[in-house]
């Protein structure tokens, strides 16, 4: 999954080019994460490449970009939980400390974490796993992808 898509993560959805969406949603796009360590790893990417906080947001696409991050959380959470009996929760977090762009991050849990890490911010994971290949985003990841697009879409009505 090389390209210059990663380059341009929200302009790529836009065009159709990103091959990590999910869904278009409300206010942004779902994408699944490039690295899978924790299994359903997924990013709300908002649809303005332009803004940087959700405070530049104007309040009602605040509270949609908001919402669309509630759903993609529970979505997360229902696939996880049908994929892996060990699942225990979702963290949402808004970071914006490295990227130049609004999203957010919706980690999946589980009790077969390092015992460590398991109830620890994920950024504390060796840094090493962030880049392996044994964690990237790849065809093994269809059914999880599709789990959870399945559940977007019956979240939508």
């Amino acid at each position: 999954m090389e390209g210059d898509w990663r380059k341009d993560r929200i302009g790529s959805a836009l065009r159709g080019e990103n091959p990590t969406v999910l869904r278009r949603l409300g206010a942004g796009f779902a994408v699944i994460g490039d690295v899978q360590f924790l299994p359903g790893y997924s990013v709300l990417l908002a649809d303005d490449p332009g803004v940087q906080r959700l405070s530049e947001l104007p309040r009602s696409r605040r509270l949609a970009f908001l919402s669309d991050l509630d759903r993609l959380g529970e979505a997360v959470e229902r696939a996880c939980v049908r994929l892996d009996h060990a699942f225990r929760r979702v963290n949402l977090e808004i970071l914006g400390n490295s990227d130049p762009f609004l999203h957010a991050h919706v980690w999946p849990r589980y009790d077969w974490e390092p015992a460590d890490l398991v109830g620890r911010p994920v950024w504390l994971y060796p840094r090493e796993w962030w880049r392996a290949e044994r964690y990237a985003l790849g065809a093994r990841h269809q059914r999880l992808r599709a789990l959870i697009g399945a559940e977007l879409d019956r979240l939508a009505s």
